[in-house]
């Protein structure tokens, strides 16, 4: 196959249309949808309304939720420990334990500590290392209302109809309200966010927003607020450990919830955590791979904590709504499934087809957005097939340059141009192909403004709580979301602790799970939950089972 600039002689007579429309297209703006248009195209190309894909719980908290399969297997899986289980030893006793090492437990860990509690008394554990998360990859940007012709009541208005109105008000109204103050707070810390030579932020648009309010760290803007809060959090003393998810969560004679069981990932042994008061913030779903779809996760996105919520009667919300980003890379092969930042087509970079038509605005809403690229693959057959049999539509990056002056894409855009270059691909001359990738879990443990669930002791914040996104999460609300969601569920609980011993470690909520599962006519032996990392592969995860001490 004889390539040229990165790309085969095939896919480069399709580039040669998309130059030859560039100039005609240059300054004109692709209509926006109506709300009525958004509806129509969902409910036939968004693979949230694919025939067969789902099926309902059939107990639980949540019982009659429609899931996808890969889902509701988890939820219908044995647990990894038994009831039996002794918890007489414990290996730690602790204020607060924050299962999660990502960006919400790292801040709700820090504002715990705020709060008044000792850090010595503030345990996270992780899955993976402190940091190895989605918070880490995100490339676009974080929203807040903080210029003069904004305000948080126009950013409340784009929030609730990105979510097509299902969002729960006061979640959104928390978010929107404690934005420019996490702005604030990161300057405080020392983040590096994008500013013009007078030292004003530099703020873009983002897809269903109203107004400029994107701050970013160039395309790095998740890596350079993760820096800044892991340095506060060691600097704070908090103890952290690494390579220990949690298989289970601990509930006392009063069925608040009182910490969890640990597994050590190289010595496979259980470790018994008893604690106040328990924040999960595990992140997303994506490493479950839903209907097929390649995703842009980081290798612990396996939904831990929606099942351990689950397991001790925690209500959820919106689970029947997964985002596919609209631009995930969908050539070279090796880069399938990686993000690509909404802030590319922010800056100007427009999706086109194989012939170089552009045929939706770009910034329309994710979810809307995404089934307009599946319609033009799929359904109006317009795609660019790849040499893997991959199907993509083109984003004209060279647009970004021609806009707003050479160098913009190497300036604003530095991962993105070198992600590229590595596979011979020049974004500054060349389109990209993009299609549709598995990217967030709109839905999660349903929670009040404070982060605090349904059941006592348990909060939960980040990508993991549902309720604030509704249906769908516009760019930039999920930095935003773990931020404002950590600090509130640190303090709540914080507070939380300092008020309520932990009783009597119980696992009696382990035994009363399978007995649901039997009652529902579920085997015992179903596969169990992929708690572990997506690399280690069910192999590893069977060896880990009913681990004696």
């Amino acid at each position: 196959m004889e390539i040229s600039d990165g790309y085969p002689a095939a896919m480069r007579q399709s580039i040669a249309r998309v130059e030859a429309t560039r100039s005609a297209r240059l300054g004109r703006t692709f209509p926006a949808m109506s709300l009525d248009e958004r509806k129509a195209l969902l409910l036939s190309h968004h693979p949230d309304y694919k025939a067969g894909a789902k099926r309902p719980l059939l107990f639980g908290s949540g019982k009659g939720m429609s899931l996808n399969h890969e889902l509701t297997d988890l939820f219908e899986a044995r647990p990894l420990v038994r009831a039996s289980l002794d918890l007489s030893k414990i290996d730690h006793d602790v204020d607060l334990l924050v299962i999660g090492g990502g960006g919400a437990g790292t801040v709700a860990a820090i504002w715990a500590v705020k709060a008044g509690l000792d850090p010595r008394k503030v345990l996270v554990t992780t899955k993976l290392r402190h940091g190895d998360s989605n918070s880490t990859m995100a490339q676009g940007g974080i929203q807040a209302a903080d210029r003069p012709e904004d305000s948080p009541a126009q950013h409340f208005l784009d929030v609730m109809g990105g979510g097509h109105f299902t969002n729960q008000p006061e979640l959104v109204r928390a978010l929107v309200q404690d934005a420019p103050l996490i702005i604030q707070w990161h300057e405080h810390l020392g983040m590096m966010y994008d500013k013009d030579a007078n030292g004003h932020f530099i703020e873009h648009p983002g897809g269903g927003t109203s107004r400029n309010r994107m701050h970013s760290a160039r395309d790095y803007t998740g890596l350079e607020m993760m820096r800044v809060l892991r340095d506060e959090a060691r600097n704070l003393g908090i103890p952290v450990i690494e390579f220990s998810p949690v298989i289970e969560l601990l509930c006392d004679d009063e069925g608040r919830v009182s910490g969890a069981v640990l597994i050590n990932l190289e010595t496979r042994h259980y470790h018994i955590v008893r604690a106040r008061a328990t924040i999960i913030t595990t992140g997303g779903l994506g490493r479950l791979h839903m209907q097929q779809y390649p995703t842009t996760n980081h290798y612990g996105a396996t939904a831990d904590g929606l099942v351990l919520a689950y397991r001790v009667g925690a209500k959820l919300v919106d689970l029947d709504a997964v985002q596919y980003h609209p631009t995930g890379a969908a050539f070279p092969a090796q880069m399938a499934g990686l993000l690509i930042t909404e802030k590319v087509r922010g800056l100007g970079a427009q999706p086109l087809n194989c012939d170089g038509e552009q045929f939706v605005f770009p910034l329309e809403p994710r979810d809307v957005e995404a089934s307009a690229f599946i319609r033009e693959c799929a359904e109006r057959g317009k795609g660019i097939k790849t040499p893997q049999d991959m199907c993509g539509v083109w984003l004209d990056a060279p647009m970004v340059d021609l806009i707003h002056g050479p160098g913009t894409i190497r300036e604003a855009l530095p991962a993105m141009f070198r992600m590229y270059a590595r596979f011979g691909i020049d974004m500054t001359r060349d389109p990209i192909l993009v299609f549709p990738t598995l990217h967030y879990q709109n839905g999660g443990i349903a929670t009040d403004e404070h982060g605090a669930t349904s059941v006592p002791g348990l909060y939960a914040a980040g990508e993991v709580m549902g309720g604030v996104h509704g249906k769908n999460r516009l760019m930039g609300n999920s930095l935003l979301d773990f931020n404002v969601f950590g600090r509130r569920a640190g303090m709540a609980a914080a507070t939380y602790a300092r008020e309520h011993p932990a009783g009597k470690l119980s696992l009696a909520h382990v035994a009363a799970y399978e007995a649901m599962l039997h009652d529902a006519g579920i085997a015992t032996t179903r596969t169990a939950p992929r708690i572990l990392p997506d690399y280690r592969g069910k192999e590893a995860l069977d060896r880990y089972l009913d681990i004696p001490l």
